[in-house]
């Protein structure tokens, strides 16, 4: 029976050759048996005898395929200007999945590399739903000017930049996502000069990339969490080469493989030859790559402050530098957007039962608009709920719950809706609590709509407010859910969880029924909306029951109840963007 077969691509040009031939050594002598390997090699105008000299390292379960792009790429000159800082075979890696239409993924792996591990374990990564798997780039979580350059230039946070030198890419995604054009279209929009094609990658392929473990992709500029027998590829990145210098780190495992080629004569007498000159030239240049980073970052017409400026809302880009900054002051219980002013609803305005039948019809025909209204909103992919994980914990509950969920849109709410939905618990009633002034100042449909759909509005009139708690109390009591923001403050699409306030727990610890702890993440889907900002695609992550405690007193209980709430958030928050939550205020958040 044939054996499975692996696609590897590497891409170099003669002048990389010697580094080529010991990275695919070192694959060679450590890949799976189990499997077949067509390890194609990109290029453009390699020699015959350069061409023999990788031939002569296979083995019988290797086929070496030499695929010259020149024409490739010459078909796209009109669409892909070629600029004097770029190799051309930095777009090499681009060209994958348009070139193969069969594949459905791939691995790609720079020149530069040893391969310690067993190559087939990375090509068994599920990649299914992400553009491609990648490492974490060290140098912008480890170097502040470059972390600082990416995320106020490209707009990607330096804790989710991926490093390109090894790629693990889902073809099919990538061709149905026309990531090649999409690449193509930003050259002509932008230049970015400090990372070049990996800053455009990171753009495009923001929140649609697997990060894997550092093991397969150890940047030698860094120190490694892993003992070295550990690592699976080790990764010569920027200036400091195992060729050029005696003291780079992991420099005897290069050669170790480099030792078994035939290119280690050449490889040795370079590194004799590489002068203290040389040297200083790349010092040079590595300060001056962090002064272009520190420059671009702080560029008024850099891609980001660009974009800001001609291609999206004024109004929602306001709203974003105001999260920011009331992220930095700590002002986290604080709405970055203006309610329209409340007008004080009294006792005798609301009947939170609404048990009259005007008021039943009322709440039948605000549920069939809103849900009109919703599946409007999916068809025209302004809402995308991708996604409901845990949806068990919800289905179990055999008695009323707080639910929890973070705030950060004003439709957000009708994705727990959905999962109320989903949760098969139709006996019992959803009920969200709403503020005074989305109850008493709406007009119009978002106004009956807030009036009427099992609403439970606060109220600045004292009377009015011990009814809704009274209410309340008893609703949770009767068996029913109630959907609380404890946040309190909505911020637009801001991603973390932020500190809670306790109120939502203090009903769940008077009454004695759980907390449903709902957190939704989200990433970037490829629609951009009438401001000038991607969709957002909605995963809603329904944790297990939080219960009172019944030996602890009361105010224990909220406590507990609202930090084991965070806990469970701040865990879903970095493991769904793989990345530690940080806030950018000092001040204590939890």
């Amino acid at each position: 029976m044939a054996k499975p077969v692996i696609p590897i691509f590497y891409a170099f040009d003669e002048n990389f050759l010697k580094y080529v031939i010991v990275s695919l050594h070192s694959l060679i002598e450590n890949a799976s048996p189990k499997y077949s390997y067509n390890i194609h090699l990109l290029h453009s105008g390699l020699h015959e005898e350069s061409k023999n000299m990788v031939r002569k390292l296979g083995k019988e379960n290797f086929n070496f395929i030499f695929e010259d792009v020149s024409e490739y790429l010459s078909s796209l000159s009109h669409d892909l200007p070629l600029r004097d800082y770029y190799s051309k075979t930095t777009y090499y890696r681009l060209f994958i999945a348009e070139k193969h239409q069969e594949l459905e993924k791939a691995i790609y792996i720079d020149a530069d590399t040893v391969v310690q591990g067993d190559i087939s374990e990375l090509y068994q990564i599920d990649v299914t739903d992400y553009y491609l798997a990648a490492c974490h780039e060290q140098v912008m979580v480890q170097v502040d000017e470059f972390g600082d350059y990416v995320e106020r230039c490209v707009g990607v946070s330096r804790h989710n930049f991926f490093n390109c030198g090894v790629l693990l890419i889902n073809c099919n995604e990538w061709r149905s996502r026309k990531v090649l054009n999409r690449f193509m279209g930003l050259l002509h929009l932008y230049d970015f000069v400090v990372t070049q094609d990996e800053d455009y990658l990171n753009l495009i392929c923001k929140d649609h990339v697997l990060f894997i473990d550092q093991i397969w992709n150890t940047e030698s500029m860094f120190e490694s969490k892993y003992p070295v027998d550990e690592v699976k590829i080790i990764h010569y990145i920027m200036f400091q080469k195992p060729w050029h210098y005696r003291e780079c780190p992991f420099q005897d495992i290069f050669f170790k493989y480099a030792a078994e080629t035939p290119v280690y004569d050449k490889l040795q007498a370079e590194l004799n030859a590489y002068t203290d000159e040389q040297k200083d030239r790349d010092n040079i240049g590595y300060k001056k790559l962090v002064e272009l980073a520190v420059k671009e970052a702080d560029n008024e017409n850099n891609y980001l402050n660009y974009i800001n400026k001609k291609k999206r809302s004024a109004d929602r880009v306001a709203i974003v530098k105001k999260i920011e900054d009331f992220e930095r002051t700590g002002r986290f219980d604080e709405d970055v957007e203006d309610d329209p002013p409340a007008k004080v609803l009294n006792p005798e305005d609301i009947d939170y039962f609404r048990r009259s039948p005007l008021q039943k019809l009322k709440t039948r025909l605000a549920f069939k608009a809103a849900r009109k209204f919703l599946k409007g909103l999916i068809e025209k992919k302004q809402f995308i709920l991708k996604e409901i994980k845990g949806i068990e914990h919800f289905r179990n509950l055999d008695s009323g719950a707080v639910i929890t969920c973070n705030h950060f849109n004003a439709f957000d709410s009708f994705a727990i809706q959905l999962v109320y939905d989903a949760s098969h618990q139709r006996h019992r009633t959803f009920y969200r609590i709403i503020r005074e002034g989305n109850y008493t100042s709406f007009p119009g449909f978002y106004g009956f709509i807030m009036r009427h759909c099992n609403t439970l509005p606060l109220s600045s009139n004292y009377t009015t407010m011990k009814k809704f708690m009274k209410s309340t109390n008893k609703l949770l009591q009767k068996g029913h859910f109630v959907l609380v923001y404890p946040e309190q403050s909505m911020w637009w699409n801001y991603r973390k969880p932020k500190p809670l306030k306790e109120g939502g727990f203090i009903f769940a610890a008077k009454n004695n029924v759980p907390v449903l702890p709902c957190f939704i993440t989200m990433r970037d889907s490829d629609i951009l909306d009438e401001n000038g900002f991607y969709v957002q695609e909605y995963t809603v992550h329904v944790s297990e029951p939080i219960y009172p405690d019944p030996s602890k007193p009361y105010h224990a209980n909220v406590e507990m109840l609202k930090n084991r709430n965070y806990e469970l958030w701040k865990e879903i928050y970095e493991k769904e963007y793989q990345m530690p939550l940080i806030y950018t205020t000092e001040e204590k958040t939890s």
